[in-house]
């Protein structure tokens, strides 16, 4: 079984196919059918309990009401390209009826109750599926019309619906479900917040506002959920509250809502996964689920493959594996039995498979931006077919009002009664940045868009923004009025302060007399106390005298006991050693030795008492003495060793001299003897010593005993004094104390004094303040009143403007904002001409920034401004890199720098969010990565602690700060990206890159203006950062100051300080001012040169619109522009310098510009370039260049004159509509022989113009030359270059490579845009091998990109940029994936790498802008070189020479032969490679002949020559002809013409005298290699068609041609303004309307085949060609009229529109005949028009020819499908006649001399043709020859032909050209047959000259 939809899909089936199917058409079931089955169903449920009979009654009529209401709409709205899905069927009305069935009898009680609940359902099924207002507004009117046609008295029902008709399944509360009408939109209000918070307390927090409009489509998602198998399709732009209502509506009706969470690598095993398992919570466990799928997360279009069958039948094939499949049936078994069913495995997986459809709700939220969702629901029908429609609107402006109003409720800096305007202008400024974005995107293309979503951003920053102002506000004002204050109660205290002074001033007179009397009674006594200090003075000289010569004595006695110090302790010491043992032991011995008894007597002599020396010194004595031990040891301790008498002396020496008097000799004999041995000589020794010291010690008695008299003297005057002292101090005190009471008092009136004084300074000092403070509160307090309306211009300021240019931010804040907000009932206080920056930034601020490298145009910082002040994330759209620059410098080291796609960016952004760091992510695509958008949407979870990218919560510091940045120029981001991120528009303008330039220059010339530039705007800078500093501080001390803070010194000094700064700093201001005005003066100077140069790069900038390869990057632009700089030539005057500053700048520029272009645009851009710099010089005429780029003919006129055709008369009568040009018609119709000698002159660009016209301007002339010959204008352009800015830049050698390499470097790559028959890369190699990179050095790399050589190329480009190698990269177009890795490589090689690393790129240009996919950034940094075979022969020449040198012309013997045969080849080389420029009748097809074709002829040339005696010319010129240059040649007329140039270029006759290659071009003789180059710089005629052997009229059509391109392009790139477009959607359908029906009036019924062949008695070969001709034009109008009828029905709405009618469609509107027009069609190179016009002749000509069957007198040969059937018939015809065989006749054509109208009859054999036209001659009709074209003929018609077969022996060959037929100008494909001609010249002639007939032209 098959099924087919006959209004979607394909529309005709082929029969062959059909005949296998019996056909049943299904019709839509009539009206009675309908009428039953849906009264059936209404009254099966009316008949339940409860409800009434009346309803029971009424249901039929309510059926009737509703089919009724169906038919209307469905032929009332009818589908469209925009509105795909107004299709209409019978699930619609069953839908309706489902509503109405959910009704119990507590809901309808009445028959209006039933009316209700239908409009409801009518509303929910049609409305809700509609697009625009309109609609809304017929189909309101519709059903009002039908419900009152079928009920009386509907009108209050009808009112009652109108004000509120809302039917919901929570009307009573949430929780109970009864399908019930809603009772006003405040209790719903009131149920849906209780909902709201309910879903709070458990998900995510929804910050919704339930505005109507939000409510309605909470209650329609609701019933659509509600309903069984119910899913919804909400189509709306992001940010509409799609997301938001769903869940709450899901959660009103308990369902759980699944996302598939999209994480890196998604795909559709995934989503299988995901979808089975909610398949089996909803199947199984009989969970209710809502599976909510976005945009976004249609990662792959694949996905929605999965979804069409989920909804279109709940079947998704192999969602599950077999086993799985098992379990599901397992699991279902028992409900299955349970239910009363067999448990067979098809009803268990149907059970399962219902119950999924019936608990598994599917919601799509979709955007209708672009085309997207018309070509998913062509692709995938049951998107639309099996959900319910809901379509989010724009929201009105009463919904942004209420919403707005809303959420200002709950702002408090606002008056209540403003809080209304406040909202109206919120709403207003959405509305009017929509307008004005379509004016943006028709002008400028670029697109920028709102949504909801950015208008709710829109409060939320205004809220934002009011507090923070008004908090900021309220400090400052604080800080002020409490600085105003102090000073108010400083003049208060002053008054005070002087009363008290004046007490003062009194108490400190009676102190001061005090003070004076006790004066003099202290000067008395003081003087008693000096007289006797004098006296004691004098006496305490003496006593210190004495003291000084008695502490002399002493320190000699002292001196000399210190000497006997030693004996006496060494005395001592013996007697230690002494004991009672000891001397007991001596006592005892019997009679000692003598030394021991010489001890003893000793003792005794010295012991003895009064000097009487013992006589008896015995030892028996001694005994004696020793008698008593203890005793005898006191003596000797306590011996009196000062006083030793006279005699004991005398007597002891004679033992002292005795030898053996020594304790160390006695010890042997007794230790006790030794002892006392020891002492005796010790006492002695110490005695001698002390009488020495004895007389000293006396004399210093006496001296002590006299100081101690003075002293006593001393001590007595002291003791006076001291009491006249204490005297002297009590009066002393008493004086003191006067003194301080007078000294205190006096600090006292000098303390009033300095502070009344400090007062005075304080107030008068800050009088000044006094007044600014009072001001500024004064002002703060005004700016408080106008805050409100302040920080609303603001917030629309930074929420909307940034992605708009200058001139429509202006725009929009000027003349629409402004005035908006003075018309207002309740005007919102503001400051009038409030500029956005004064309230977002201050000096100190954009002086920072500015420091940190933002561009110092306005622009920039507005653009810096917005970038710091929003609120969503911000998206730099930045391709001059000047944004991402200042970025990286502001935050430098903390800014993390990220690329979406790079390895583990997701774990960097991660990390970045948990430690609240600045993230740039650079250089986006068009689309980010969805699994961003949690974190591009600021969608925090868990009271925004995280946020949830892919399915990890991250963790989310509130100080992360996310900046996009794009380098794309003019990137299509969707609505809903845009609202989710502030798009700041960075692109430079020019007057800011000339700003920037212009310190560039500056800087270059005059480093010491820019230097002192530089610090003035620094020190400015610091200024305004100190001053406010001071302020502060000053404001701070004096707030913080407290109570009597009139002493504070410091305070005042501090405010002196800073007056005195603030007075310097202004002085400073002022001189800086002085200063600045100086500097700008200087620069001002240099502007022209910045003009200029910012000029030339938006004219460079510009070229991408020519081709996508041209992009170039301002870093690149600036380089070349300081070099220009240094390169300019020096001069001492100014004026002079900057006029070489300007011609140098504009130099560079063009070398490196036009280095990358095509030759073809060069032109163009010189064109452009020298256009646009003489508007900006004001030294032309914009409306003459407009007339000249558009030239707007007049139409309808035809030419007075034969020279001129009634186009070019149409450009003259348009010319002298303008003041300048008036008369120009006059007088050329007046000396019409001397204009057209003008016209039709070779070069009439160098002559002069007659009369007075010769006296115009450059671009005057040139604007009359377009209209007389555009074919010049090429040429003419080129003079004007040549005349404005001079000949180099119409110079056409090319720069050589090693210039080009000097600029290149590791971050510079070389970029060949590779051209057929050129290899760019020989030059590469060449100069590697100069500078030592080679293949055999291993560091030079030659990668060729094809399959599987990217690992080959990353490789090498590591290596190489490690080790500083050579990489070439050929044909990186061939692996279009990998250029994203590429780009990257080369940025990160280019950062860091070796500095001698160089790369070289070469790529082939696309075709088409869609093809091409090079990355911009590798372009934009590169250098672009374009080697394209040159341009013009003498260019070419010089080429082909280039390829050899002098070795080359010495290698050969014969050097003359040699010689002349390569110059030969060399101009037959530049011939066929550069007559390629002539199209079609230069060559048949294109050709890429190239180098190689040339080198290898001549080494043929060099063999042959060598191994032949004589010149094998023939064998020469096939080997060139047929095997070197003609192994290209796919076409025989091609190769024709290559041997025909080689015949007349290499002939034995060019050996012998002069031989022309080319008219006035003679083959050099025997020369040397420069010599060659110097005779076709000398020699060569300038560049005409003659050259190639063609006339000059083959280049009239291509120059024309080329001209109108040029205008064409230069005009696309002059800058765009004005508001085109407007309502350009609805006339582009009609404009296509019109033709399309003027196109089906016209167009004549088809040929009755079967007529004409019963019509047709004989068959003759004539009558097959008429007959297959009718077929096929059948074919062609059938397939006409087929696809215009069903493009009208696609209009109409009644078909889909199919792709096919798309490009039909656009087809019409471009005036292009429809690709499936041509398949089936002749070939032509009309438009559609005349292609018609055409067709309609050829349908005319066939239905004469088919009247009768009879050959036509004259046949139009062109009228053919295919002509050679004919001409093949005349050969049939007339071989049957004559019985020849017909492979041996061919066609004999004679022209003869008559036109079309002169024959009435046809010939009586062959025919006669007419129709055709001569390209490259004419036919001379008189001399029945071909003769060379009239100048400006370019296709003259030919006389009627003649033509009938004859036998080819009888074929004529001698002076006859064989002559081929083309169809059309196309040539080539289009060859008909041969026609041989008469001619007196050499045929070879008109080969060159590329003759051809044509039929058509």
């Amino acid at each position: 079984m098959a099924c087919m939809n006959p209004t979607a899909g394909s529309f005709t089936i082929n029969p062959r196919l059909q005949r296998h199917f019996s056909v049943f058409a299904l019709c839509f079931p009539g009206a009675d059918a309908l009428l039953t089955i849906y009264s059936s169903i209404l009254g099966q449920h009316l008949r339940g309990e409860g409800f009434g009979a009346a309803l029971q009654k009424g249901a039929p009529h309510l059926v009737q009401l509703a089919l009724a209401l169906h038919q209307r709409v469905t032929a009332t709205f009818l589908p469209t390209a925009i509105k795909f899905h107004y299709i209409f069927n019978l699930r619609d009305l069953s839908n309706i009826f489902q509503g109405i069935l959910f009704c119990t009898s507590e809901c309808l009680k009445t028959p209006q109750d039933l009316v209700k609940i239908y409009l409801h359902e009518a509303n929910r099924v049609y409305r809700d599926k509609m697009v625009e207002d309109r609609d809304f507004a017929t189909f309101d009117k519709l059903q009002s019309d039908t419900a009152r046609k079928f009920y009386e008295d509907m009108e209050e029902t009808l009112e009652e619906a109108r004000l509120m008709n809302m039917y919901c399944h929570f009307a009573s509360g949430i929780g109970e479900p009864k399908y019930m009408p809603v009772q006003s939109w405040g209790s719903l209000n009131k149920i849906l917040l209780e909902a709201l918070d309910g879903y709070n307390e458990v998900n995510a927090a929804l910050n919704l506002v339930l505005f109507e409009d939000a409510m309605c489509h909470i209650c329609r998602i609701n019933r659509i959920l509600e309903s069984p198998r119910g899913n919804a399709l909400l189509v709306g732009v992001g940010g509409s509250g799609k997301q938001s209502l769903t869940r709450l509506a899901a959660f009103i009706s308990s369902l759980e809502v699944f996302q598939i969470t999209l994480k890196k690598g998604y795909s559709i095993p995934d989503l299988k996964s995901d979808l089975g398992a909610l398949y089996i919570k909803a199947g199984v466990k009989n969970v209710g689920i809502v599976f909510l799928m976005t945009d976004a997360q249609v990662a792959d279009e694949n996905f929605l493959v999965l979804l069409n069958d989920l909804l279109a039948s709940g079947e998704i094939p192999d969602l599950f594996p077999d086993d799985e499949v098992e379990n599901i049936v397992g699991s279902v078994r028992n409900e299955v039995r349970g239910q009363g069913m067999m448990d067979t495995r098809e009803n268990c997986w149907k059970f399962f498979i219902d119950r999924v459809r019936r608990r598994l709700k599917v919601a799509l939220c979709f955007s209708p931006v672009g085309s997207t969702l018309r070509v998913r629901s062509r692709k995938f029908p049951a998107m639309v077919n099996c959900t319910a429609i809901d379509w989010f609107h724009e929201w009105p402006q009463e919904a942004l009002e209420s919403v707005s109003l809303r959420f200002l409720q709950e702002v408090e800096n606002i008056e209540p009664d403003v809080k209304e305007s406040v909202s109206k202008f919120m709403a207003y400024v959405h509305v009017s940045v929509n307008q004005t974005s379509k004016n943006y995107l028709v002008n400028e293309r670029r697109y920028n868009y709102t949504t909801p979503k950015s208008f709710l951003e829109q409060i939320k920053l205004y809220r934002i923004l009011l507090a923070l102002k008004s908090k900021d506000l309220m400090t400052k004002m604080e800080r002020l009025e409490n600085g105003l204050q102090k000073l108010n109660s400083t003049s208060a205290q002053v008054d005070d302060l002087k009363a008290k002074l004046a007490a003062q001033e009194v108490e400190l007179k009676q102190k001061n007399e005090d003070a004076d009397k006790l004066i003099q009674v202290v000067g008395v006594e003081t003087e008693k106390v000096t007289r006797e200090k004098a006296v004691a003075d004098e006496e305490e000289q003496k006593v210190a005298t004495i003291a000084v010569e008695v502490s002399r004595t002493q320190r000699d006695c002292e001196e000399d006991l210190a000497k006997a110090e030693p004996a006496l302790v060494a005395a001592q010491e013996a007697l230690n050693t002494l004991n009672k043992n000891n001397l007991t032991e001596l006592k005892s011995f019997g009679s000692p030795v003598v030394a021991v008894t010489n001890v003893t007597a000793a003792v005794m002599v010295l012991m003895a008492p009064g000097g009487r020396v013992p006589k008896d010194r015995s030892w028996k004595a001694a005994k004696v003495m020793m008698a008593k031990v203890d005793t005898f040891l006191d003596s000797l301790v306590n011996f009196n060793k000062e006083n030793i008498h006279e005699n004991c002396l005398k007597a002891i020496q004679p033992y002292l001299q005795d030898p053996e008097f020594k304790p160390e000799l006695v010890t042997a004999k007794s230790y006790a003897a030794a002892g006392l041995c020891s002492w005796v000589i010790n006492i002695v020794r110490f005695y001698q010593v002390y009488c020495e010291v004895e007389p000293k010690r006396q004399a210093l008695n006496k001296a002590n005993a006299e100081l101690a008299a003075a002293q006593e003297k001393l001590a007595a005057i002291k003791a006076k004094i001291n009491h006249l002292n204490e005297n002297l101090a009590k009066l002393t005190a008493k004086f003191e104390k006067a003194t301080a009471d007078k000294l205190k008092c006096q600090q006292e009136a000098e303390s009033t004094a300095r502070t009344i004084s400090l007062a005075n300074r304080l107030v008068g000092g800050l009088a000044s303040e006094n007044v600014r403070w009072a001001e500024a509160v004064s002002n703060f307090r005004v700016q408080g009143r106008t805050l409100c309306g302040d920080v609303l211009f603001i917030t629309a300021f930074v929420s909307y403007l940034g992605y708009f240019t200058k001139r429509y931010r202006l725009q929009l804040m000027d003349s629409a904002w402004r005035p908006y907000l003075s018309q207002l009932k309740v005007p919102i206080p503001v400051t009038p001409d409030l500029d956005p920056l004064t309230m977002l930034t201050d000096d100190a601020d954009i002086a920072t920034w500015q420091n940190e490298g933002l561009p110092a145009d306005r622009m920039s910082t507005e653009n810096a401004t917005i970038l710091t002040s929003c609120e969503r994330w911000p998206l730099m759209v930045d391709p001059q890199l000047q944004g991402i620059k200042w970025i990286k410098n502001k935050y430098g080291e903390d800014l993390r720098v990220i690329r979406i796609g790079q390895r583990g960016y997701l774990d960097s952004i991660e990390r970045a969010l948990a430690n609240g760091e600045v993230v740039l992510i650079e250089n986006l695509e068009e689309t980010v990565d969805p699994v961003l958008g949690p974190l591009l949407g600021r969608e925090t979870i868990k009271k925004g602690r995280y946020i949830k990218i892919g399915d990890k919560e991250c963790e989310y510091n509130p100080s992360f700060r996310l900046i996009l940045h794009t380098k794309l120029a003019n990137p299509h981001y969707q609505p809903e990206l845009q609202a989710q991120c502030t798009l700041v528009n960075f692109t430079v303008t020019r007057d800011g890159l000339e700003d920037q330039l212009l310190a560039a220059v500056v800087s270059m010339e005059r480093p010491d203006l820019e230097e002192l530039k530089s610090n003035l705007t620094k020190q400015q800078n610091g200024f305004k950062i100190t001053l406010k500093t001071l302020e502060d501080s000053l404001l701070s001390r004096l707030s913080s100051a407290s109570g009597n803070f009139l002493g504070d010194t410091e305070l005042v000094e501090n405010l002196e300080t800073t007056k005195r700064t603030a007075a310097e700093i202004e002085e400073k201001v002022k001189e800086a001012k002085v200063t600045e005005v100086r500097i700008n003066e200087a620069r001002e100077h240099y502007r022209p040169a910045a003009a200029r140069a910012s000029l030339l790069y938006f004219i460079m900038n510009d070229l991408n619109k020519i081709h996508p390869m041209y992009q170039f990057s301002l870093k690149a632009f600036s380089v070349v522009f300081q070099k220009a700089v240094s390169k300019a030539t020096a001069d001492e005057v100014l004026k002079q310098r900057v006029s070489n500053l300007i011609d140098s700048i504009t130099f560079s520029v063009y070398q490196y510009t036009t280095r990358g272009l095509f030759e073809c645009d060069k032109l163009t851009y010189i064109a452009q370039l020298v256009f646009q710099i003489l508007l900006m010089n004001k030294e032309i005429n914009p409306t003459e260049l407009d007339f000249l780029l558009r030239y707007p003919v007049q139409p309808g006129v035809s030419s007075p004159i034969d020279f001129l055709s009634n186009h070019s008369w149409g450009g003259i009568k348009a010319l002298c509509s303008m003041e300048e040009f008036r008369n120009l018609d006059r007088d050329i119709e007046g000396s019409a022989k001397r204009w057209k000698k003008l016209v039709e002159s070779e070069c009439p660009e160098k002559e002069k113009f007659p009369q007075e016209w010769k006296n115009k301007t450059a671009l005057q002339r040139l604007c009359m030359l377009r209209a007389l010959r555009p074919d010049r204008m090429t040429y003419a352009v080129r003079d004007f270059v040549e005349e404005k800015l001079g000949s180099q830049y119409v110079m056409g050698r090319s720069l050589d490579f090693a210039v080009s390499f000097e600029e290149s470097g590791a971050a510079t790559p070389m970029f060949f845009i590779l051209s057929p028959g050129v290899d760019p890369l020989k030059d590469v190699e060449k100069h590697g091998r100069k500078l030592g990179y080679t293949f055999d050095n291993r560091n030079f790399h030659n990668v060729s990109l094809g399959q599987g050589q990217e690992v080959v190329a990353e490789q090498a480009l590591d290596l190489a940029a490690r080790e500083g190698h050579w990489v070439i990269l050929q044909n990186i177009h061939l692996v279009a994936k990998w250029l994203g890795t590429l780009e990257k490589k080369l940025e990160q090689h280019g950062e860091s790498s070796h500095p001698e690393l160089r790369v070289f790129i070469s790529a082939e240009s696309s075709a088409t802008p869609a093809g091409h996919i090079i990355p911009q950034g590798i372009l934009e940094n590169s250098i672009k070189i374009t080697n394209e075979p040159p341009m013009g022969m003498h260019a070419n020449l010089h080429k082909a020479l280039d390829n050899f040198n002098q070795d080359t012309l010495e290698m050969c013997a014969r050097e003359n032969e040699f010689k002349s045969i390569l110059f030969s080849l060399c101009y037959f080389h530049a011939v066929v490679a550069e007559r390629r420029k002539f199209g079609p009748q230069g060559w048949n097809r294109s050709y890429p002949f190239n180098t190689g074709d040339l080198t290898i002829s001549v080494n043929v040339l060099y063999n042959y020559l060598e191994a032949n005696a004589k010149v094998p010319y023939d064998d020469l010129r096939y080997l060139f002809g047929e095997i070197m240059y003609g192994g290209h040649i796919t076409d025989d007329w091609d190769r024709r013409l290559c041997r025909t140039y080689l015949e007349e270029f290499i002939k034995p006759e060019m050996m012998e005298g002069e031989h022309f290659l080319a008219p006035g071009f003679l083959l050099p003789g025997n020369m040397d290699y420069n010599g060659y180059h110097q005779y076709i710089d000398e020699a060569l005629p300038t560049e005409s068609p003659y050259l190639y052997g063609l006339h000059p009229n083959a280049e009239i059509g291509f120059l024309t041609q080329t001209s109108e391109k040029l205008f064409r392009t230069v005009l696309e790139m002059q800058p765009r303004d004005g508001g085109g477009g407007e309502g350009g959607a609805s006339s582009r359908e009609e404009k296509v309307r019109g033709i399309l029906d003027e196109i089906m009036e016209k167009l004549p019924e088809e040929f009755n085949m079967v007529e004409l062949l019963s019509k047709a008695e004989e068959r003759t070969p004539y009558v097959v060609v008429a007959l297959q001709e009718c077929e096929r034009m059948n074919l062609l109008t059938q397939e006409i009229k087929q696809s215009l009828k069903e493009l009208s029905l696609g209009l109409k709405g009644e078909l889909t529109m199919t792709s096919d009618m798309e490009s039909l469609q656009n087809a019409l509107y471009l005036d292009q005949v429809p690709e499936s027009w041509t398949r089936r069609a002749y070939p032509s190179t009309l438009g559609l028009g005349l292609w018609f016009t055409d067709l309609l002749a050829r349908i005319r000509e066939l239905e004469s020819w088919t009247s009768d069957f009879l050959l036509p007198a004259a046949v139009w040969l062109a009228g053919f499908f295919n002509p050679q059937s004919f001409l093949t018939a005349i050969m049939q015809s007339m071989a049957r006649r004559n019985e020849w065989p017909l492979d041996k006749m061919c066609l004999q054509c004679d022209v003869t001399k008559k036109s079309r109208e002169d024959f009435t009859a046809p010939p009586r054999e062959g025919a006669y043709v007419y129709g055709l036209f001569m390209e490259g001659a004419r036919w001379d009709t008189q001399a029945g020859i071909i003769v060379d074209a009239r100048l400006k003929e370019l296709t003259p018609a030919v006389p009627v032909i003649f033509i009938k077969a004859i036998p080819v022996d009888k074929q004529e060959t001698r002076n006859v050209y064989q002559c081929p037929v083309y169809k059309t100008r196309q040539r080539g494909p289009t060859y008909v047959w041969t026609f041989n001609l008469k001619t007196k010249e050499n045929p070879s002639k008109w080969t060159l000259a590329g003759v051809a007939l044509l039929l058509q032209i």
